[in-house]
């Protein structure tokens, strides 16, 4: 999955997400990027339009959505919760999807500061600030005593 070009990555999540709908086999990558799209049924009949899918563009000054960047971050949240890494991610997101009731709410609140954490080492041009990132994680669950 790991591509510079956006038409050959985007065509990866439609050929994930036609095998996993379908129930073909599917690699275990795969199996992860048909979950994510299951879980956003607000996306099927655009992953249904291929043509569409690979070509559109998303304006963030119109208030779009890139529906790709927006499950891509749902993965890598998933990976680093997975991993523990940066170590401490899991616990804050067990705390937060408790505190929420749901894993996609807990992603969702989490996608602020994964994608600010990656817009700051791309400007910087250096590695995220791990220790930031997870400041930043754990503020959105304040632990009680």
């Amino acid at each position: 999955m790991f591509s510079n070009d956006r038409a050959t990555l985007r065509r990866q999540y439609l050929d994930a997400w036609r095998k996993y709908r379908d129930g073909e086999p599917c690699t275990p990558l795969e199996t992860m990027i048909g979950t994510v799209v299951a879980e956003h049924p607000e996306y099927h009949a655009l992953l249904e339009d291929p043509d569409q899918a690979v070509d559109a563009d998303w304006q963030p000054e119109g208030g779009a959505t890139n529906p790709f960047l927006h499950m891509g971050l749902h993965l890598a949240l998933r990976e680093q919760v997975a991993g523990d890494r940066p170590a401490g991610i899991r616990a804050v997101h067990e705390r937060l999807t408790r505190k929420l009731g749901d894993h996609l709410d807990a992603e969702h609140r989490m996608m602020e500061p994964l994608a600010e954490a990656m817009w700051n080492a791309q400007r910087s041009g250096g590695m995220p600030d791990e220790q930031a990132y997870l400041a930043a994680l754990r503020g959105l669950v304040p632990r009680t005593t």
